[in-house]
């Protein structure tokens, strides 16, 4: 089975050109589960540079699915095995104002769009910047 992967090295996903957000903003709380920008969020801003893409996309997806941890290890490879979306996709970098750096392990963090350290990473000629996806609406104009 071929497996698939979203990890990014070196990288700065910035924020979307379309994107309202001045600065990096908590997606809101909704009624009921989660989000999938809030889930992402929690774990990004609680655990930096402790996941890669790949690890946050299916911690998200297997949390939401309530995956047992017995459950997870075929479950991943499942997953993985068909292409998935990369976090230029993802509401925190599209919405909320969230810069997403990956360093050269390929783990990642969430970077203010109003920060020193974002535009540090803006400047970095060693860091590849790729753009968050611009939204559907704009797209669609």
């Amino acid at each position: 089975m071929k497996a698939y992967s979203t990890n990014y090295y070196d990288t700065l996903i910035t924020v979307a050109a379309d994107s309202k957000a001045h600065r990096g903003a908590a997606p809101p709380a909704r009624a009921g589960a989660k989000t999938v920008a809030a889930l992402q969020f929690d774990l990004l801003i609680n655990h930096p540079y402790a996941f890669t893409s790949d690890d946050l996309l299916f911690t998200v997806y297997a949390d939401r699915l309530g995956l047992r941890e017995d459950e997870r290890q075929e479950a991943r490879l499942r997953f993985f095995s068909k292409g998935q979306p990369c976090l230029r996709t993802s509401p925190l970098a599209k919405t909320y104002g969230w810069g997403i750096h990956a360093d050269g392990q390929g783990k990642i963090k969430l970077v203010d769009s109003s920060s020193e350290e974002y535009q540090q990473l803006l400047n970095n000629s060693d860091i590849s910047k790729v753009a968050a996806m611009k939204s559907r609406k704009t797209m669609e104009k």
